[in-house]
């Protein structure tokens, strides 16, 4: 139920919502959409060519739409991508509302897409992003082509005793506590701690990559809604788990009608992998990919591989026109 910063980065540009330069890597562009009650940092990535169809990317609690950058450039050739900072995360303020629940986070991407008139996209989602995605194919089919969920963070009997931390966020109280715990820790301390947690090989991290993501990390701890964001967010995770019925995400992930990709790692410390068959037989017709060496963010350890299968599951389901092309006569 968590993500982590570790992408590599080049250039800076500067966002008016807050105070500092943020990354970019080559090639991106970041921009600020404003809604009512809420503000979103969209990252993107211009397509290779025209008319190619469009692609949103959501990520996991405690990431940022950089965890996307890799696979992004990967796909530039196949998709026109977007990924957005869910509200306070990454570079988007906290929601006026300081709703953060899973069906708040999903209302936030429903609300950028129809404002943007982007749908149908290919939808992908790390870990929490996971659950916010499957809640959106659930209740808004139109907006999603194809489903594509990075160690999606789904209700288990079990849970993990490594993802134990992150569910106690939800607790009230225990975010003060784990601040005064950690008060000693340096950035470089905390980062080093998320990397092995959330990476099956922490030493695939580069140097650079390394750098950068302390130096995110000192940015974003010194937020006056860090925490906040965190709590609110662990305990919007932890009610998702015990709703039942129709809103029950098992359930939703049983109405979802777009072909799906599933991906977990063998290494995941966070999300289960012994979830994974489960979850191929929640939604009808998906494929799954386990990748043994990942841990839970398989999209920036082998974003190759991901980027791979998500090319075949277009090929072998023909979801890779776009809408625009087709009704054009160029499909």
């Amino acid at each position: 139920m968590s993500s982590t910063e570790l992408p590599g980065v080049r250039s800076t540009t500067e966002l008016s919502s807050q105070v500092g330069a943020v990354r970019v890597a080559e090639g991106e562009r970041l921009r600020t959409v404003a809604l009512p009650g809420l503000e979103l940092a969209v990252r993107s990535r211009p397509p290779l060519s025209a008319g190619l169809p469009p692609a949103l990317f959501v990520h996991g609690l405690g990431g940022s739409s950089q965890n996307w950058s890799d696979l992004m450039a990967r796909l530039a050739g196949t998709v026109d991508g977007e990924a957005l900072d869910l509200p306070g995360f990454g570079w988007s303020p906290p929601p006026a509302d300081r709703d953060y629940s899973v069906t708040a986070f999903a209302r936030a991407v429903i609300r950028h897409l129809d404002a943007a008139g982007r749908g149908p996209v290919h939808l992908f989602g790390n870990s929490l992003g996971g659950a916010v995605s499957t809640r959106v194919a659930a209740v808004r089919p139109d907006l999603v082509r194809t489903l594509t969920l990075v160690s999606p963070a789904l209700p288990e009997l079990r849970v993990q005793r490594s993802a134990v931390p992150t569910a106690l966020l939800a607790v009230p109280g225990v975010a003060a506590l784990f601040n005064r715990l950690t008060q000693g820790l340096s950035a470089e301390q905390r980062t080093r701690g998320v990397t092995e947690l959330c990476y099956g090989d922490p030493s695939r991290v580069t140097p650079e990559g390394f750098r950068n993501a302390v130096e995110e990390m000192e940015r974003r701890m010194a937020l006056p809604y860090f925490w906040e964001a965190m709590t609110r967010s662990s305990r919007g995770i932890v009610d998702a788990y015990t709703l039942g019925g129709q809103h029950g995400l098992w359930r939703q992930a049983q109405r979802v009608l777009a072909p799906s990709l599933l991906v977990y790692g063998g290494r995941d410390q966070l999300v289960s992998y012994r979830m994974a068959h489960k979850a191929a037989a929640a939604y009808r017709g998906s494929r799954l990919l386990c990748v043994p060496e990942a841990g839970h963010v398989a999209m920036m350890e082998y974003p190759e591989v991901v980027a791979t299968a998500f090319r075949e599951l277009l090929n072998d389901t023909g979801t890779g026109e776009s809408d625009r092309n087709t009704e054009d006569g160029r499909g």
